[in-house]
């Protein structure tokens, strides 16, 4: 299309290009899930629907044309902001409609399942504690892990006092499983 055929504004919208949440999921994989992540993520995806969208709509269609730039400025935010949400709501809601609930309470402290809390010993002598998760719920930073990460999937079926080794950019680490809650 010629230049000459377009709006300023047609670049504005262009310019700001929406990131799509990345699915960590392999196609067809099982969406594991503990009971408290489930309450979590559909408490999410019903907040972005009943609060944070609707809020969103409502500022990215109000004022008019004439509001001045600073009001045209806070739609374009607004419109941006929706597209995120809307993204994600998707996202969201094709993930709970993969949910498999695991239920964790009762089992038994004998091998690293899926919902434990593992102790580790490392090389170094330092002890770190990680709840093996599902997908939506893991927070690396918390030490909750996904159930297809790297740490996990070497620790999962091991019991009290095996030694696993976890493959890392900088090398193999070697940990002992010390303690399964």
């Amino acid at each position: 299309m010629n230049k000459a055929f377009t709006k300023e504004s047609d670049y504005d919208e262009l310019a700001e290009v929406v990131v799509r949440p990345v699915d960590p999921l392999p196609p067809d994989a099982p969406n594991y899930v503990t009971p408290e992540g489930a309450r979590g993520v559909r408490e999410e995806l019903r907040r972005l629907i009943d609060e944070e969208k609707p809020a969103l709509e409502a500022q990215a269609g109000a004022g008019q044309e004439s509001d001045g730039a600073r009001a045209s400025e806070t739609k374009t935010k607004a419109r941006k902001k929706l597209t995120e949400i809307n993204a994600r709501i998707r996202f969201l809601e094709d993930h709970v409609s993969r949910f498999e609930i695991v239920e964790t309470a009762g089992q038994g402290g004998d091998k690293v399942r899926f919902g434990a809390r593992v102790t580790v010993l490392n090389g170094e002598g330092d002890e770190r504690t990680y709840l093996i998760c599902g997908v939506d719920e893991a927070e690396p930073e918390a030490d909750a892990v996904s159930w297809i990460s790297p740490i996990a999937k070497a620790l999962l079926g091991h019991q009290i006092g095996d030694q696993v080794t976890l493959q890392l950019p900088r090398g193999e680490q070697v940990l002992e499983i010390m303690e399964i809650e």
